[in-house]
């Protein structure tokens, strides 16, 4: 089944790309746009794949391109305001030029109320399609493209994961995305991921380690294994491959590069993913554990499956296995029914735990959620002062993280260079960014960089011979 489906989008490519030949001289060209997480980033790469095949050249000015198409996120409210936002600029664009094709994608389009907004205030959008289905985007393009009907279509939410073999043009030759699994099955009471990605489904892990030798074999140095809960991998597939798994059998593929996962769920963090972990020596020193919050009380509440003490208890096993790990997370500040109190306890794990980086958040009512139903009695005046507090407390730990590496040597990618200073960067094993002098040449190899300053974010060094 999934080769007959392969055939077929590949077959609707060569359509489109016929039609291209016949209606234009010079090569057309198509902008995509993502917004939100690595896994639409990923998605944006085999939308690129596909649209080059066709015989697309990509740009990124939309004032020549034939084609634009955003990849949405759904997250948070100002991720689809801001969406709507750049959808709305592109107004003038199609009054100027009526054959411009305008595409929207992704999980905000998969919403009902999301898709009939498009339908009704924004008909300047040709085409538009929720998650899911990128195997189907050719058919929809060839049909409007010789029919030049409007389609709008949410229905592939909740189908299979995406079919294996399509055309994929990677942004970064160094670092590549490399999706094990999507959806998700926790139904946390803020988040629409359940709804816009379906449940979860994980790749089979033949296919999954043979893309992994293929990125090693083109140069990649630093992979990132992507999924919505990435260590549930495995689950449901029924042939005893789990994620601590995965991770051994792309470790031991020959070659020097990086291995880094996102995003972990506390519950699934399991004695042998952290295990597999500390004995595998290209898996990166460094775990994103969102935490959300610091209180067990709103942690229930948030459907997290977890307690502040078990959270600490797993901090400490991965600290015993792993003294030297980066620890990273996400928090949410203001959840409904979230006191002062319960804030607070969030700030003392803060404390305890030392997070090298926290990623924080006031809460975004999400439709259709649980969490958008209660009672949510604290005004958004005092969220930002507790959003605030928050912020001035992991400030002050980043920096005395920053400050302990002063002296001490890390191993660093070598990505590029600064255009307005002219140093080179990059990220070290701890997740970390650092900036060094040194030669160009140097991009695309390990270093082992010295520490002696920081600022902010941003730890600064001098090569090591």
């Amino acid at each position: 089944m999934e080769n007959s489906t392969l055939n077929k989008t590949l077959d609707y490519i060569d359509r489109i790309h016929e039609i291209l030949l016949q209606r234009y001289d010079i090569q057309p060209k198509a902008l995509v746009r993502t917004f939100g997480c690595q896994q639409n980033v990923s998605d944006s790469e085999y939308i690129k794949g596909m649209l080059e095949k066709m015989g697309y050249d990509l740009t990124d000015d939309a004032g020549e391109a034939e084609l634009i198409i955003y990849n949405t996120c759904a997250v948070r409210e100002h991720a689809e305001d801001r969406a709507f936002g750049n959808i709305g600029a592109l107004k003038p664009y199609k009054e100027k030029r009526p054959e411009l094709i305008i595409a929207m994608c992704g999980c905000m389009v998969s919403q009902p109320a999301v898709a009939e907004r498009i339908k009704k205030s924004y008909p300047y959008v040709n085409i538009a399609f929720g998650t899911n289905m990128l195997e189907k985007f050719p058919q929809m393009l060839y049909e409007y493209l010789r029919t030049r009907k409007r389609i709008v279509d949410t229905s592939g939410a909740h189908e299979n994961a995406l079919v294996e073999g399509l055309p994929r043009r990677r942004d970064n030759t160094l670092r590549a995305w490399l999706p094990i699994m999507y959806g998700c099955n926790n139904f946390c009471t803020y988040c629409v991921v359940p709804l816009v990605r379906g449940r979860e489904r994980s790749r089979d892990y033949r296919a999954v380690v043979a893309e992994a030798e293929e990125l090693v074999a083109s140069g990649a140095k630093d992979i990132t294994l992507l999924g919505q809960n990435v260590n549930s991998y495995g689950k449901g597939n029924g042939d005893g491959v789990f994620f601590p798994d995965i991770l051994r059998m792309i470790n031991d593929i020959k070659g020097d590069f990086r291995i880094r996962f996102m995003t972990s769920h506390p519950k699934d963090c399991s004695d042998e993913l952290l295990r597999a972990m500390s004995e595998c020596k290209k898996v990166a020193g460094h775990l994103h554990l969102p935490l959300q919050s610091g209180s067990s009380r709103i942690l229930k509440a948030m459907n997290r499956h977890y307690t502040r003490e078990e959270y600490l208890r797993l901090v400490d096993k991965a600290r015993r296995l792993m003294p030297d790990i980066s620890l990273t997370s996400d928090i949410i500040v203001g959840f409904p029914g979230e006191e002062y109190e319960d804030f607070l306890q969030t700030v003392d794990i803060i404390k305890r735990v030392r997070f090298s980086m926290l990623f924080t958040f006031i809460y975004s009512k999400r439709g259709n959620t649980p969490a958008a139903r209660m009672e949510d009695r604290i005004s958004d005046e005092e969220k930002s002062r507790w959003f605030e507090e928050l912020l001035h407390e992991q400030e002050t730990i980043s920096d005395e993280i920053m400050e302990s590496f002063k002296g001490r040597e890390v191993r660093v990618l070598c990505e590029g260079v600064k255009p307005k200073s002219g140093l080179l960067y990059g990220r070290a094993d701890n997740n970390m960014s650092v900036t060094f002098s040194g030669d160009k040449s140097l991009i695309g190899e390990f270093v082992n960089v010295k520490i002696d300053d920081f600022n902010h974010t941003v730890l600064k060094g001098g090569l090591v011979n």
